[in-house]
């Protein structure tokens, strides 16, 4: 069978598969499926508890969905207070806030040493690994090669089935440490053998942290301003946690509840994460914001903006979905507190990178769709976190390629903690159920068949 028939028969073959697993819309409402995990006033179904995140935006009263402004707490500890401790400080916080997620309390100024100490041993990939696993099997995708490297850690741990605490803990450790290198060699094996750049391997550095890391093994001079590394820790701190019902937090507890071993579980996370629904949001705000540059006369004119937002809400622009990418979330209604801070901090590095024409741009962008969206539904909605991490990254001079991966790096710590929660708390595999509605059918001999 040549290449264009084998194409020709999957093409007849899929459009077959498509037919035989539709199901009709209207038995997920006779079964009152809650599709998503969520119920019908939009709040999410309850499966599990969890110590580790919290996510606030609304409040439910007499079944009714009530806007507020948005909280996030990590371990009880409310985000803007974290935040505000180790800039105070000024100091790095991404370390601490893995502290804090994998143990539960905040640590000492010895204790903190300590655990970056570990994190610095363990940071340089196994002997052999860059080379075998990163160079010689390039991918075009960073996070595809990124589930790769983790399930290959798999065939470099003496021990890695031992589900026991201390041994997850250990996994958890390492993978925290390695995911910079495993992001940074995964992104200069496809610039290099993909985009044909220069190929650049360098070796993480044990007195610099993780965002300092990253930045100094993406870029070719390894060199960044203090500025832009506070910046990247500081969307890493507010990327780490979110929750036990968030996309690839859940996966960690569906796969962690089999049993599995670490590499398995967080390899589901990533795929997970990998989804443009999920940890991919912030290149589409970045596509629609490039949409909207090149189709304004005026950044200024805020009516000029108004009417190509309309446009795009109407379906006539931009990718026909509808939507204003990185505005309005899940949860958060009047606020999302991740997007407050990141806004202070991305106006503060446009003033010095000279673009604060495209700050006040994604504010008005801000503005504006707020209004659209009272004025036509009367909803509140806010902007999310992808709404300005996108231009965060962008303003680092970090390509989209790396975006989402660099998001898997700061969320790991929240992984993990999830993953180590499950397996102390909660014994039982997760198993929901899922109505067949398929009709009953009679087996037909294969010559009575048509």
């Amino acid at each position: 069978m040549t290449n264009a028939s084998y194409i020709d028969k999957i093409a007849g073959l899929a459009a077959l598969a498509e037919e035989n697993n539709y199901i009709e819309q209207q038995y997920y409402t006779i079964h009152d499926v809650k599709r998503g995990l969520r119920n019908s006033n939009g709040t999410g179904v309850i499966v599990g508890l969890t110590k580790i995140g919290d996510v606030h935006g609304y409040l439910v009263d007499e079944g009714e969905k009530i806007p507020s402004e948005g909280r996030l707490l990590y371990r009880g500890i409310d985000i803007k207070d974290i935040v505000n401790g180790f800039q105070k400080d000024k100091r790095f916080g991404f370390e601490e806030v893995c502290y804090l997620l994998l143990f539960g309390v905040l640590p000492t100024k010895n204790e903190l040493e300590e655990f970056k100490e570990i994190l610095a041993s363990v940071r340089t990939l196994p002997y052999g690994f860059i080379e075998d696993m990163i160079l010689k099997a390039p991918s075009k995708d960073i996070m595809n090669k990124l589930m790769r490297s983790i399930l290959v850690c798999y065939s470099y741990d003496k021990n890695p089935d031992d589900t026991s605490i201390k041994n997850v803990l250990r996994q958890s450790i390492e993978l925290i440490a390695r995911f910079p290198s495993m992001v940074a060699y995964g992104y200069q094996a496809k610039a290099h053998y993909y985009d044909f750049k220069s190929l650049y391997i360098h070796s993480p550095q044990p007195d610099l942290g993780t965002a300092e890391n990253i930045l100094y093994m993406i870029r070719p001079d390894n060199a960044y301003t203090e500025k832009e590394a506070e910046l990247l820790d500081l969307a890493m701190v507010l990327h780490a946690e979110h929750g036990g019902g968030n996309n690839s937090a859940f996966a960690t507890h569906v796969v962690s509840s089999t049993g599995t071993d670490t590499y398995s579980a967080i390899a589901a996370a990533v795929g997970s994460l990998k989804g443009p629904k999920h940890g991919g949001a912030n290149i589409k705000v970045m596509e629609m914001i490039d949409y909207i540059k090149a189709n304004l006369k005026n950044w200024k004119d805020k009516n000029e903006i108004r009417d190509l937002l309309d446009k795009i809400l109407n379906k006539e622009a931009f990718d026909g979905s509808g939507l204003i990418f990185g505005m309005g979330h899940a949860i958060y209604t009047k606020s999302d507190p991740r997007a407050s801070l990141l806004r202070e901090k991305a106006k503060e590095l446009a003033l010095d990178k000279d673009r604060m024409d495209e700050y006040q741009l994604y504010r008005s962008i801000e503005d504006i769709s707020i209004e659209i969206f009272k004025e036509r539904q009367n909803r509140e909605i806010a902007a999310n976190v992808d709404f300005y991490s996108g231009f965060v990254y962008d303003m680092l001079n970090i390509p989209r390629d790396l975006y989402t991966p660099i998001f898997a790096a700061a969320r790991i710590p929240g992984w993990c903690a999830h993953r180590i929660e499950q397996l102390v708390s909660e014994p039982k595999i997760i198993r929901p159920a899922y109505k067949s509605v398929s009709e009953k059918k009679a087996y037909i001999q294969m010559e009575e068949r048509k």
